[in-house]
């Protein structure tokens, strides 16, 4: 399985363009890893998760074609997540020749806010409609919490996330030839019932990948901060929820608390984890 990070950042990307704190001069003046679009995730070449605002760039930025993406895992409608603009400009009625069918995954609250959005903002038609999924290339899927579904080749579970409980937010367990990856942003702290869940599915990662929204000198609040990642890492190791060889990853940085990059993965590597960047590409 090969992960690559379309984007690492919170819901302002990294460095905000309007901003002149330190966090963001420093990373202006790094560039390269310190520059970070809006959090999106792609495995293989395949699966998506997120149709984020900044997929376009990193599909351009990184070399990495998106032509043969044929799922989309949804993990909520925030705006910085979800860009219902790329139905549009992939359809036909864009001129886009070859693109598969795109399976889009997410809750029913998901789908909900996305419908609304989509008619009053972009469309004036339903997105949930039939003559919509003929007319975008698009088969709407909509999912449930904790119960396991498959997407092609990938085995999938969703968890509710702690976040927009109104929203249906969602993290997912991927697996594929034996490899399992969790993708978990947005969120704060784990809800006990996603803990359970992974007990009662068996489920042990190769790859975990966190929100990081707040930095070493922050609280945790709507999402994980610092040290509440590496209480999660340590609590799966504890549980056994990781291989041997598993990799913790942090994603969803926010400039307010979190240092540029080098600064940043210095503290990860020293606290038990890692600081995933755009463009970073694992194989596992």
């Amino acid at each position: 399985m090969i992960i690559t990070f379309l984007g690492t950042a919170a819901a302002n990307a990294f460095p905000e363009a309007f901003c002149k704190c330190k966090n963001c001069e420093q990373a202006r003046l790094l560039g390269g890893t310190s520059l970070r679009k809006r959090s999106a995730l792609l495995v293989n070449d395949d699966l998506l998760i997120d149709l984020g605002p900044d997929i376009m760039a990193a599909s351009q930025m990184h070399g990495c074609s998106l032509t043969n993406v044929s799922y989309c895992l949804q993990t909520h409608p925030h705006a910085d997540h979800l860009d219902l603009s790329h139905l549009l400009s992939r359809s036909p009625g864009f001129g886009v020749m070859g693109a598969p069918l795109l399976n889009f995954y997410a809750s029913s609250e998901t789908l909900k806010r996305a419908a609304e959005t989509f008619e009053r903002d972009l469309a004036g038609y339903d997105l949930l409609s039939s003559d919509s999924e003929r007319t975008l290339n698009l088969k709407i899927h909509p999912i449930e919490p904790l119960h396991p579904f498959t997407v092609g080749r990938y085995s999938v579970i969703a968890f509710p996330a702690n976040h927009a409980p109104t929203m249906g937010a969602m993290l997912y367990a991927v697996e594929a030839n034996g490899r399992t990856v969790f993708y978990g942003t947005d969120t704060a702290t784990l809800l006990e019932q996603t803990w359970q869940a992974f007990h009662q599915h068996q489920l042990q990662f190769d790859v975990v990948i966190l929100d990081h929204t707040y930095g070493p000198n922050q609280p945790g609040n709507d999402h994980l901060s610092a040290h509440q990642v590496i209480e999660h890492v340590k609590r799966m190791r504890d549980e056994g929820l990781l291989r041997p060889n598993a990799r913790a990853f942090a994603t969803h940085i926010a400039h307010e608390g979190n240092p540029a990059h080098p600064e940043l993965a210095k503290f990860a590597v020293q606290n038990g984890y890692e600081v995933a960047y755009d463009g970073l590409v694992l194989e596992i």
